[in-house]
């Protein structure tokens, strides 16, 4: 079994051989929750790539683990970088959207308050939303032993998401009705790619012609139809696979 990811604040100027201590909530999971005892393996990262892998050399208290770093890594950004606009689902099926495509390896995810969502985000609700959002992201990101954590932006408006479209080496809107499937689009080798998903209600007429007015087509990704909080990851794996990030 993988040795278990805690988060750090920095790794800066850290190299085999330096001890570091790992306290505050981390820490009390890792002695409390976790249990981990002198002699076995851990990773610290500061979820943007960097990680140190070493070895318990003892507990203090409650909430403090001591430990060796053996060797040190340094991830290189993934190309071509994954990002997927997701509208904002009812109730808790966000939360699992975020969970599933960060375990499966999306680089950064964007909230979207599509013209059909249900759910808004608006004030300290939105505030409270979006919170949970990255902090899914964060244990998802450990739980899955990454070293780089995925981008939870700002929700965005469709006005911002067209924009990003309009950057993005391929741009899609995932839709039933598109006429060429994603499995067997034109992928670039590096650059960005950007994914749509849109709400359970569709995506509006409108929105639509935004997309494809910065660059967007629609894809299809099979026969049945996903729900808004499926259809990223699937998505996601799918493009993985075929970029070569699977390999």
């Amino acid at each position: 079994m993988t040795a278990p990811v805690f988060l750090v604040d920095s790794l800066a100027d850290v190299e085999p051989g330096a001890v570091l201590t790992l306290d505050g909530p981390e820490g009390r999971h890792a002695v409390s929750v976790r249990r981990l005892r002198s002699g076995e393996d851990v990773v610290l990262t500061d979820g943007h790539g960097r990680g140190a892998a070493g070895v318990v050399l003892r507990t203090e208290g409650k909430e403090r683990l001591i430990v060796e770093v053996s060797e040190f890594r340094n991830e290189p950004g993934p190309t071509p970088r994954i990002t997927v606009v997701q509208a904002l689902p009812k109730g808790d099926r966000g939360e699992l959207a975020v969970e599933t495509m960060t375990e499966t390896g999306v680089d950064a995810i964007v909230p979207w308050a599509a013209a059909r969502c249900v759910t808004q985000w608006r004030g300290e609700r939105g505030a409270k939303a979006l919170a949970k959002w990255r902090a899914t992201a964060r244990e998802a990101g450990k739980q899955s032993r990454r070293l780089r954590f995925p981008d939870v932006a700002d929700a965005a408006t469709t006005k911002q998401v067209a924009s990003l479209l309009a950057e993005a080496d391929f741009a899609a809107v995932l839709h039933e009705e598109g006429a060429e499937p994603l499995a067997t689009a034109e992928l670039p080798a590096q650059g960005s790619i950007v994914l749509v998903v849109g709400p359970e209600g569709g995506v509006s007429p409108e929105e639509l012609a935004a997309f494809a007015e910065a660059g967007a087509k629609p894809y299809r990704l099979g026969r049945s139809v996903l729900r808004t909080s499926t259809a990223g990851t699937a998505a996601t794996a799918l493009l993985l696979g075929r970029t070569g990030r699977w390999s």
